[in-house]
C-alpha cells in the first residue's frame, strides 16, 4: 500500500494498478474459456461435416461408376475414368484416417476403424471386377459381384458413416451441455471477481481521493479566509506531495501579501496626513489672496476705519485658521471663523450682501475639520451673490440628525443651470478634472471630508437656476476628545 507522503501521481497509479490488473486477469480468463469452447465446438462440427460429405454422395457415385464399368466393359474406358473408383476410395481413406487420429473416444475410433476396413475391402472388390473384365469375364458374373460386393459394401460404409455422424451429433449435444455448464461457472467466477474488484477499488479509491481532496478542501478554506482579508491564516503542511508544495507556496504568498498590505496601510496613513496638509495649504492661500485684495482696495479708497475692521476681522480669522496647528476645531470656532470671514466681506460688498448664521449652541460641543464651511461661504459669495442683480443673502445653518451633523450654506444668488450643476457634481466626485476653476474649492472640501471621515460623508450640491444654491455638508457627530492625536479645546 502507498505511504501517506506518496505523491498524487503514485496514488493514482496505485489506483489504476488495483483496478487494471484484476480486470485484465478476468478478461484473459474469459477469452481463454471462449476460445476453448469455440475450438471444441468447431472440432465436432468439422468432424460431422467431413463425414457427412461421404454419407450419400460416396455410395451413389461409386455404384454408378462401377455399374458403367460392368455394363459397358468394352467401352468403359471411353465412358468413365477407370482410376476414379480408386481415387474416391483413397480420398475417403485419407479423410477417415485423419478423423481416426484425432478421435478422443473408443467408440468413435471403433466406428472409424470399421469404415477404414470396409474401404480396404471395397478397394479389393473393385480390383477383382476390373481384373475379371480385362480377362474377358462374363457379364452375369460381374453384375452379381456388383450387387453382392460393391453395392452391399457401399451401403455398409454409408451405414457406418451414419452411425459415426450420429455419435458425433450426440457428442455435440453433450458438448453443448458442458459448454452451458462451463459458461455458468465462468459467469459466477467473473461476477465474483468483478465484485471483489469493485469493492477493493471503492475502498482504495476512497482512501486515495480523501487523501487528495481533504488537503485541497483545507486549502480552499484558508484561501477563502485569506480572500476575506485574514492574512494570518496558514495552510497545514502534513505531507510531502504536490499539495504540500502548494500549501508551502500559499503560506509564503499570504505572509508576503500580509506584509505588503501592512506596508500599504502605513503608506496610506502617511499619504492621508500629507494630502490633508496639502489640501489645507491650497485653501488658506486662496482665501488670503481674496482678503488682501479687499484690504488693498479699502486702503486705496482711504477707508481707514474699514481697514481697521478688516484687519481686526482678518486677525480673528487667522487666529482660528492657525489654531495652534490643530486640524480639528470646535463647531463654535468654525462658526466664529465664517463670521469673521463674512464680516470682512460685508465691508466690501455691503450694498449686495446680507448674511445669517443659524447654528444651535448644542452643536458647539462637537468638533469639525477646520476650513470646512468657509470655502463654501466664499463660493456662495463669488459664484452666487456677485452674479445676482440686487442684494443677495447667505444663510449658514447647522443641525444634528442622529449621529450626523448636517451643515447647509444657502444663497439666493444666480443659481446653476442643470448642465452646470451636473458638471460641478462630477468635479466634486472626481469624475471630471478637479482643477477646473468652477469646482476646485468644492472638490478640496469634499476630499478633505472623505479622507478624514470616510466615503459615507462629504459634500453635496443642490441648485435651481435663477433662484438659489445650497451646499450640504455631512460629518459624524464627534466631540472634541473622541479622536486621538488631536488637541481638544
Amino acid at each position: 500500500m502507498w505511504k501517506k507522503d506518496s505523491s498524487i501521481k503514485k496514488r493514482l497509479n496505485m489506483l489504476l494498478f488495483v483496478c487494471l490488473i484484476p480486470l485484465t486477469v478476468m478478461i484473459v480468463y474469459l477469452l481463454f474459456i471462449i476460445r476453448q469452447f469455440s475450438e471444441r465446438y468447431d472440432a465436432v462440427v468439422e468432424n460431422i461435416s467431413k463425414a457427412n460429405a461421404y454419407n450419400i454422395a460416396f455410395k451413389e457415385d461409386m455404384d454408378y461408376i462401377m455399374y458403367i464399368i460392368v455394363a459397358n466393359a468394352q467401352r468403359a474406358s471411353e465412358l468413365v475414368d477407370l482410376e476414379r473408383p480408386h481415387q474416391m476410395i483413397e480420398e475417403a481413406r485419407e479423410v477417415f484416417e485423419g478423423l481416426y487420429e484425432t478421435a478422443d473416444a473408443d467408440y468413435a475410433r471403433n466406428r472409424l476403424g470399421r469404415i477404414l476396413k470396409s474401404l480396404n475391402t471395397l478397394e479389393n472388390r473393385v480390383e477383382e471386377i476390373e481384373t475379371d473384365m480385362m480377362d474377358g469375364g462374363s457379364y452375369d458374373t460381374n453384375m452379381e459381384r456388383l450387387d453382392l460386393n460393391i453395392r452391399i459394401l457401399t451401403e455398409l460404409i454409408q451405414e457406418q458413416i451414419q452411425q459415426y455422424i450420429y455419435y458425433e451429433t450426440t457428442n455435440l449435444e453433450a458438448l453443448r451441455e458442458g459448454i452451458r455448464s462451463d459458461v455458468d461457472a465462468a459467469i459466477r467466477m467473473s461476477s465474483l471477481i468483478f465484485a471483489v474488484i469493485l469493492a477493493g477499488a471503492l475502498v482504495i479509491s476512497r482512501k486515495i481521493m480523501t487523501g487528495i481532496t481533504k488537503p485541497i478542501r483545507n486549502l480552499c478554506e484558508v484561501t477563502t479566509l485569506a480572500g476575506s482579508g485574514d492574512f494570518a491564516v496558514r495552510a497545514q503542511e502534513e505531507s510531502t506531495d504536490e499539495l504540500a508544495v502548494l500549501n508551502t507556496s500559499f503560506n509564503q504568498m499570504v505572509e508576503k501579501i500580509g506584509n505588503l498590505v501592512e506596508d500599504i496601510r502605513i503608506e496610506q496613513l502617511n499619504l492621508r496626513a500629507t494630502e490633508l496638509k496639502l489640501l489645507q495649504a491650497q485653501i488658506n492661500p486662496h482665501f488670503l489672496y481674496n482678503t488682501l485684495d479687499t484690504i488693498i482696495w479699502l486702503a486705496e479708497a482711504e477707508e481707514k476705519e474699514q481697514v481697521v475692521v478688516m484687519v481686526s476681522a482678518l486677525s480673528d480669522f487667522f487666529r482660528t485658521t492657525l489654531s495652534k496647528g490643530r486640524d480639528y476645531i470646535s463647531v463654535q470656532e468654525e462658526e466664529a471663523h465664517i463670521r469673521s470671514y463674512l464680516k470682512i466681506q460685508k465691508v466690501r460688498y455691503q450694498d449686495i450682501l446680507d448674511y445669517e448664521i443659524r447654528i444651535s449652541g448644542e452643536l458647539y460641543q462637537y468638533q469639525i475639520l477646520k476650513l470646512t464651511l468657509q470655502p463654501l461661504v466664499e463660493n456662495a459669495l463669488y459664484h452666487g451673490i456677485k452674479n445676482k442683480r440686487g442684494k443677495g443673502r447667505i444663510r449658514v445653518s447647522g443641525e444634528q440628525e442622529g449621529d450626523t451633523l448636517v451643515f447647509r450654506v444657502w444663497d439666493n444668488g444666480q443659481g446653476m443651470e442643470p448642465e452646470k450643476l451636473e458638471k460641478v457634481r462630477r468635479i466634486i466626485s472626481g469624475e471630471q478634472d478637479p482643477n477646473d476653476p468652477s469646482g476646485f474649492g468644492l472638490f478640496n472640501v469634499d476630499q478633505r471630508i472623505r479622507l478624514n471621515y470616510g466615503a459615507g460623508y462629504g459634500l453635496t450640491m443642490n441648485s435651481i437656476y435663477g433662484s438659489w444654491t445650497e451646499a450640504v455638508v455631512t460629518i459624524p457627530a464627534e466631540k472634541n476628545d473622541t479622536i486621538p492625536g488631536h488637541d481638544s479645546q
